[in-house]
């Protein structure tokens, strides 16, 4: 795949080569699920410090305004295609809908980078290498954690966000397959909030009205935990069930201090960009890449939220 992959670059490098100085800048693409999230705003500012020092690349950043904006995004990659990029740092939203963008860059001989969530089954032939957090694992490191503070038995839900993303099957699928392995929890409700805190406030305040009694609540990506958060300090339930976040944004952070939130469970968003773009020119420069980058994740408390290891990875 690589040697294919070096053959058509170089039939892409003839071709641009021939093309007016304009349109052979040699730009690096970073596109990702949203601009609207500190989370990506933070693979953002990674990208950026992957950029310094390197002559002759420009880089650009985009990404639709929500999440859920499939078809924009699948139009930005298209748009990045057209003009000829280097290359494409990807963060897809759709497991499917982006895999014939990422097969038509392949074959175009632009290399590309996918961050975060995996495409389907079957497209690794069309991207080079893949870098992000081990999402079961993580889901999974959350799942133990919501079992050592509540114990083997009761009831936790689960406010998840983009339903089939890759991110989402792995993180929520490791934690659900978890806590069903070990465990007599019962898990009451999983609930989708398409990434908006507005939607994921109101979802969780109805399942705490549902359900009074509940022990724990895990939610899964940074705008869903923010406004399950801010409904439970609503609700005046803070302190009276276990309630776990993921990503690390300074909502989730103060949530963390206050004790609404037990944990939170910080990807290294930072080094997704950096390392994502790093990648992209090492493969430009003809090197051999792993096919996947484990970029970490932290699970932060209120015992080392000030620590070094969690500061670097909080945002």
């Amino acid at each position: 795949m690589k040697s294919l992959f070096r053959s058509m670059a170089l039939v892409g490098a003839v071709t641009l080569a021939a093309m007016p100085a304009a349109v052979v800048a040699q730009e690096i693409a970073v596109i990702v699920k949203t601009t609207s999230s500190n989370f990506w705003q933070n693979v953002n500012r990674g990208a950026q410090a992957g950029m310094e020092g390197l002559d002759g690349y420009t880089m650009s950043f985009d990404g639709p305004a929500s999440e859920s904006d499939i078809a924009a995004q699948v139009n930005m990659v298209d748009n990045a295609i057209n003009r000829g990029v280097a290359g494409i740092v990807l963060a897809p939203s759709d497991p499917e809908a982006l895999v014939p963008s990422v097969q038509r860059a392949y074959e175009s001989g632009i290399p590309v980078v996918i961050i975060d969530s995996m495409l389907a089954e079957g497209a690794e032939e069309y991207y080079q290498a893949f870098l992000s957090t081990d999402n079961q694992a993580a889901g999974e490191l959350m799942a133990q954690t919501m079992i050592d503070a509540i114990g083997t038995e009761g009831q936790i839900a689960i406010m998840s966000y983009v339903p089939g993303v890759g991110s989402e099957i792995g993180r929520v699928g490791g934690f659900t397959d978890y806590i069903e392995a070990n465990s007599d929890i019962e898990i009451v409700n999983t609930l989708y909030s398409q990434s908006q805190m507005a939607t994921a406030l109101n979802q969780t305040t109805d399942m705490l009205s549902a359900y009074p009694e509940l022990d724990g609540i895990f939610g899964a990506n940074e705008p869903t935990a923010v406004g399950m958060g801010r409904a439970i300090v609503q609700a005046g339930r803070q302190g009276s069930l276990t309630a776990l976040g993921f990503d690390g944004n300074e909502d989730l952070q103060q949530f963390v201090r206050d004790g609404v939130l037990e944990a939170i469970a910080v990807q290294g968003s930072f080094q997704m960009g950096e390392m994502g773009v790093q990648t992209v020119v090492d493969l430009l420069a003809g090197e051999e890449v792993e096919e996947f980058i484990n970029t970490g994740v932290v699970v932060v408390t209120a015992d080392n939220i000030d620590s070094d290891e969690a500061q670097n990875v909080l945002y």
